[in-house]
């Protein structure tokens, strides 16, 4: 079996898995040495089996999707059967076999596959453990630029697929030498001092820019194509409105689903919300930078 550990935010876990199973390089980022574990942390453990058969279904079912069947037990613990639009069978299955620790077979033929970020990464419930840990996961380019004391601060472009969030952050990047940590994925957390700090992620979409960094949050810009450029700061209840339908939640969970509304309520209270209405050109970057500079 191979053993590695990894840290995603606040959250160390451990996969023990087949030797041929490979693990995909933006994984790979956020893999630590066993040394780096911090004392008294728990390690929660994920093992991984190859299987031709499935364990049969018990609990309730509390969602059902094509590409997802989620059961809960009366202990609490959930099982999951994960699958891909278009697949008739489900390639895995995740089963929480206590507070710190799960089961995941997956298929045979899936195997090759586990190479791909978001079919490996869909196998360990990530936001479920992120959400615990009061981080959220949100769809969004994450740049960071040099605030005027020198030090970084992360901008977040956050709308619908196909908005323009890798666009935005190429126009900084071209215009303002800013540097891009993920295309298409953040984490978004509290650190011990109550600052929201955006975070590396393992899964960058189609945008395949993946980093491992943090820095504060500057700014969370919700963004719209236009005609003409036009920024401007949102009052708290569309901010949420924006927000919340581009994170990652189980909405089926009542208790998360309240959680992760609670963490955005303390989000916006935190960190300055935007609204960009843009084209693709460098006044839509000044428009921005003016807007952000001027507070």
């Amino acid at each position: 079996m191979d053993n590695r550990i990894f840290r995603i935010g606040d959250f160390i876990f451990q996969i023990d898995s087949p030797e041929c199973v490979r693990f995909p390089e933006n994984f790979l980022l956020f893999e630590i040495p066993e040394r780096d574990v911090p004392e008294p942390a728990q390690v929660y453990q994920y093992r991984i089996e190859i299987s031709d058969h499935f364990p049969e279904v018990y609990g309730t079912c509390v969602a059902r999707r094509e590409d997802l069947l989620a059961y809960v037990a009366e202990n609490g613990l959930e099982t999951r059967y994960i699958g891909i639009r278009g697949r008739k069978e489900s390639y895995a299955c995740y089963r929480e076999t206590g507070n710190a620790a799960a089961m995941i077979l997956i298929s045979p033929d899936i195997v090759p596959d586990m190479r791909i970020d978001t079919i490996f990464s869909s196998l360990f419930c990530l936001e479920k453990r992120m959400l615990e840990r009061d981080a959220l996961i949100l769809h969004c380019a994450y740049i960071v630029r040099k605030a005027a004391d020198g030090a970084y601060e992360a901008v977040l472009f956050s709308a619908p697929s196909e908005t323009g969030k890798s666009t935005q952050a190429d126009l900084w990047q071209k215009y303002r030498g800013t540097f891009t940590v993920n295309g298409d994925r953040g984490l978004l957390r509290r650190d011990p001092e109550g600052r929201w700090i955006a975070d590396g992620w393992p899964v960058c979409g189609s945008s395949e820019i993946c980093h491992k960094m943090a820095a504060p949050i500057r700014a969370i810009v919700l963004l719209s194509q236009e005609k003409q450029n036009a920024a401007a700061r949102l009052a708290p209840m569309r901010a949420f409105i924006g927000l919340y339908s581009q994170v990652t939640i189980n909405r089926w969970n009542r208790e998360e689903n309240e959680k992760a509304m609670n963490l955005l309520e303390s989000l916006i209270g935190s960190v300055p919300v935007y609204h960009l209405g843009c084209d693709i050109s460098e006044d839509a970057v000044r428009c921005l930078e003016n807007a952000l500079d001027s507070e």
